[in-house]
């Protein structure tokens, strides 16, 4: 397998990782309202788990409260079924044909577990990504062995496997950072 193709591969796995933390970032709660937050929820409508975002308008009007307005009236109570089974613990306040989710503010205590928890987060993706390189490294000492490369063009296959970990690590730091800082804010 060319240098390229390997490089390439493990940049789009990289990439897809990167993303991946973002999206579980974004439906962490944080004290304040996000649309976020419900907008994947997945919702029985009519014997199929369907997307919350898909089966309503999902809007913020102040930064404790989510207001849902289902695009079907007659699935208003199928959805508040499904945020009060969900992890979330809140519980939706049905209003003729709208939902309302009030999101009570965070304590102190559990503002430092959420960061924590971030933190662990942020940590496991840098080992996916760690492992990636790891693995286009094997490709490439392998294609070395194999003399479909040669000695300098290996050295700088994998220096440039390592320069994508620390490019992606950055971009994870600064995810990192954002969503504690979110957490935190009073």
């Amino acid at each position: 397998m060319p240098i390229d193709e390997i490089l390439l591969e493990a940049e789009d796995k990289m990439r897809k990782a990167v993303e991946h933390l973002k999206a579980g970032l974004r439906t962490l709660r944080t004290g304040r309202a996000s649309a976020g937050l419900i907008e994947h929820l997945k919702v029985d409508y009519y014997g199929s788990p369907t997307e919350l975002r898909q089966l309503a308008a999902i809007t913020v009007p102040d930064t404790l409260m989510i207001l849902i307005k289902p695009y079907d009236p007659g699935s208003v109570h199928d959805i508040a079924k499904s945020i009060q089974a969900s992890e979330l613990g809140i519980t939706p306040m049905v209003e003729g044909k709208v939902i309302r989710l009030a999101i009570p503010p965070l304590s102190e205590e559990r503002r430092k577990q959420l960061a924590q928890q971030v933190k662990e987060q942020t940590e496991e993706a840098k080992v996916a990504l760690r492992n990636l390189r790891r693995d286009a490294i094997k490709h490439i000492d392998a294609e070395e062995k194999a003399k479909a490369l040669g000695k300098d063009d290996a050295r700088k296959a994998r220096d440039d496997a390592t320069d994508l970990v620390h490019n992606y690590e950055k971009q994870l730091g600064e995810a990192l950072k954002l969503k504690t800082d979110e957490i935190m804010e009073v």
